[in-house]
């Protein structure tokens, strides 16, 4: 495992809940930001992705699960549509920041564990199953990426669905 996987997953995380955590507004630059993180990253690290095989299926697996996980974080991201000025919010708390900070951890985990705790059966595995080191980086950095898209993709359709819905009028007392 490389260097990249942790730069990625601490990129995320940290673009995570710095713009998730507590009250934020669904604006252009909140769903814009994650695509151009995705396309800083992704040319960046992503060298060698497998084009077939088992590389192949683990790195389309670990995107799928990245994509859920994403659409999971996106469903503790609570919506509003503010009543006066029609802007989009979402409320990000505990819950949220312990998936991110779980899924993250969890992956780090996995990274450090290859190359010190269970290396040697963890490369018995790869060889049996013809995984390269190349492709189980993409995989992880795939899954990285696709939970932050699912995310941010959800957030887009939640304020468009939002607009879209007629506002109730305030009445006054």
């Amino acid at each position: 495992m490389s260097a990249s996987i942790w730069i990625v997953n601490l990129v995320v995380l940290a673009s995570v809940l710095g713009t998730d955590l507590g009250r934020r507004e669904i604006n252009r630059g909140r769903l814009l930001r994650p695509a151009i993180v995705a396309s800083v990253i992704v040319p960046m690290y992503l060298k060698h992705p497998a084009t077939s095989g088992s590389g192949l299926v683990l790195e389309l697996a670990l995107a799928g699960l990245g994509l859920m996980l994403g659409l999971a974080a996106a469903a503790l991201l609570p919506t509003r549509r503010e009543a006066g000025s029609g802007r989009t919010y979402t409320r990000g708390g505990a819950g949220y920041a312990a998936l991110w900070t779980g899924v993250v951890g969890a992956r780090l985990a996995f990274s450090y564990g290859a190359q010190h705790w269970f290396s040697e059966s963890l490369g018995r595995w790869m060889y049996q199953n013809s995984v390269t080191a190349d492709a189980l980086t993409d995989a992880l950095l795939l899954m990285a990426i696709a939970m932050l898209l699912g995310r941010t993709g959800t957030l887009a359709v939640r304020k468009a669905n939002l607009q879209a819905a007629p506002t109730r009028p305030v009445l006054a007392r």
